[in-house]
């Protein structure tokens, strides 16, 4: 597989990621302009869908590449990293879990799964913490 320049690589996901960033945007949108945006406030919609979304369409992308044999690491930047990425990690931290599975390291997928849940959250409420402890 041909890689890219570190610049080109570069601007495959910073655009990929800009794009799929403002897709997030549009989503969130999408659901105040549907809801209302106290009922849309109520409930993470926007973060739900495009996780859910996210994940499927990496779930469809890898697939792809896998049956089609795309040699285009351009692509898998632009795409995966970038799109998707800007879009929801959610769906890079699926294909993580997935793979780990399909590997057979059941007890790695589930540690991992675990620990990026509980690091996650430990990580914002003590960084919410430290915030709040600025005077």
């Amino acid at each position: 597989m041909p890689q890219p320049s570190f610049l080109a690589a570069s601007f495959y996901v910073a655009g990929g990621g800009a794009f799929g960033s403002w897709l997030r945007f549009l989503v969130g949108r999408g659901w105040a302009a549907a809801l209302g945006p106290v009922r849309a406030g109520a409930f993470p919609y926007g973060t739900l869908t495009v996780n859910v979304l996210g994940s499927l369409m990496m779930g469809v992308l890898v697939g792809w590449l896998a049956r089609f044999g795309s040699q285009s690491e351009a692509a898998r930047l632009l795409l995966a990293v970038g799109v998707l990425g800007g879009f929801t990690t959610f769906s890079s931290f699926s294909l993580d879990v997935v793979t780990l599975v399909e590997r057979g390291a059941i007890g790695t997928a589930a540690f991992y799964t675990g620990l990026s849940l509980v690091a996650g959250f430990a990580s914002l409420f003590l960084g919410l913490i430290m915030m709040r402890s600025v005077a």
